[in-house]
């Protein structure tokens, strides 16, 4: 690969719905790339397409109506159009995925170290005694304790922090140079959090690894991520390096997720601000700007889709930049606009 190629180059990325009365767009041309060693956040509420973007780059959308356009190349090679079995190839031993809720992700009938062990076996010639040792080790690199006890036990006899540990064993079982973390640390209190994400951080030094992590915790892109995408509605909104975005945002959109973190100091304000109304239906997207009919600084312009520009540093999908208007200020907790 040269060394300049990026690991993952996603361009004009679609996942449309077909239908006997129309067609849905669920994703609407994303394009990013991901470097080795690299840790990007891709960010936004429920909804916003950042699971069925990471399944389109996985090759898990093969179903019956979903069609995956534009390109995903993952070191040079495309992975749009591959066969099944050429996917299964790449998926586990170069690209692996942390899947949302690892109580579904991990079949119920076998245990832990049996699945893992099962990972490894699937791509690489090794006995299952070599391969539980493996498993073993990766458990106990991890953090799980008596990791030989572990193994051999049933994933509904595992807390919620020990069940994501053995499912990022599982992703690294074969030493991905891409892992895909889809939410990891919901439903974890704030404790296994922080160890989770730690273990995440660590996968560059440790193995070298590019991880695209998803989640609409902006705390969390902050504290581990180096690049930022934010997608709402199933299209960019904005994207660059988190420094530059968390500084001075250029979206309505990013302003208002960062609005919601609560402050470390100061005052404590009495109520957070929030994002009036929900997300878009795809189905029923406006024909201008998605975020238009909840964005506090709409007028005409938003009734045309915004083109993706480039701003300071960042890439962004709003007019307000190429109007020369004055970008909206931050909103401190408890004040409206």
């Amino acid at each position: 690969m040269d060394a300049d190629m990026p690991l993952l180059d996603v361009r004009d990325l679609r996942v449309t719905l077909t239908g006997s009365e129309k067609d849905i767009t669920l994703v609407d041309s994303v394009s990013f790339t991901a470097g080795a060693g690299e840790i990007l956040g891709l960010v936004g509420e429920s909804g916003s397409g950042k699971s069925v973007t990471a399944l389109a780059i996985m090759g898990l959308l093969d179903m019956p109506g979903l069609v995956v356009s534009g390109s995903v190349r993952f070191r040079g090679r495309e992975l749009v159009g591959l066969s099944q079995r050429a996917l299964r190839h790449v998926r586990g031993r170069e690209i692996a995925m942390i899947f949302q809720d690892p109580m579904t992700a991990f079949t119920p009938v076998y245990t832990i170290g049996w699945q893992i062990d099962e990972a490894i076996r699937a791509h690489e010639k090794i006995s299952r005694r070599d391969a539980r040792t493996r498993t073993v080790k990766l458990l106990n690199e991890m953090g799980v304790p008596d990791p030989e006890r572990t193994a051999n036990r049933y994933p509904h006899q595992l807390s919620g922090g020990l069940r994501q540990r053995a499912m990022i064993a599982m992703a690294l079982s074969c030493n991905p140079a891409l892992l895909i973390a889809d939410e990891p640390t919901t439903a974890l209190d704030v404790t296994v959090q922080a160890q989770i994400l730690d273990l995440l951080r660590g996968l560059r030094h440790d193995y070298g690894s590019g991880v695209l992590l998803i989640t609409h915790d902006m705390g969390v892109v902050a504290e581990t991520c180096d690049d930022v995408l934010v997608l709402y509605s199933g299209r960019m909104a904005e994207t660059g390096p988190a420094a530059a975005l968390f500084a001075r945002p250029a979206h309505p959109y990013t302003t208002a997720l960062l609005d919601s973190i609560p402050p470390l100091t100061g005052p404590r304000p009495a109520r957070l601000p929030s994002i009036a109304g929900v997300p878009p239906s795809p189905a029923a997207r406006p024909s201008g700007c998605a975020f238009a009919p909840r964005c506090h600084y709409a007028h005409a312009s938003c009734t045309t889709k915004p083109p993706l520009i480039v701003w300071e540093e960042q890439e962004v999908a709003c007019v307000l930049p190429t109007e020369g208007h004055a970008l909206p200020p931050r909103i401190t907790a408890g004040e409206t606009p």
